[in-house]
């Protein structure tokens, strides 16, 4: 990756992976979590190549196990977590499946439950008022 000025930081790419594992939970890669990918790729300030790069990782189904959690300080974990919760509720409904993995992504985030509560609430709350608006 070149030293552009514009770039994004390493953890925002490793966020952006991590997301694209959220949104190949299911088995598919919907048209709504695509939108809401390009939409934080753009808002994390991706340069082009950048946000190619991250499109070609996300054409190949991903898991729990690819996301790059090293790379990860504490607040990128939150981050990633609020994130994970907003695209599983993008598409208008979150399904048992994704609830389950939300846990999953808890648990290997290691993020006290007390606090993983709070910030899975909030995400909740925020995408439902999203949704609203949009209908």
């Amino acid at each position: 990756m070149s030293a552009e000025a514009n770039s994004m930081h390493e953890q925002d790419m490793a966020i952006l992976k991590s997301l694209v594992a959220v949104a190949w939970i299911d088995g598919q890669f919907a048209s709504e979590e695509r939108e809401h990918l390009d939409a934080l790729i753009s808002a994390f300030g991706a340069t082009e190549a950048e946000a190619e790069a991250v499109r070609e990782y996300a054409s190949t189904p991903r898991s729990l196990a690819d996301i790059p959690l090293t790379d990860l300080s504490a607040d990128d974990r939150r981050t990633l977590l609020n994130h994970a919760v907003v695209l599983t509720h993008i598409d208008g409904e979150q399904t048992g499946v994704e609830k389950a993995f939300v846990g999953d992504l808890t648990s290997l985030l290691r993020i006290p439950e007390a606090e993983s509560t709070r910030i899975v609430e909030a995400a909740e709350a925020r995408v439902k008022r999203l949704l609203h608006q949009t209908a």
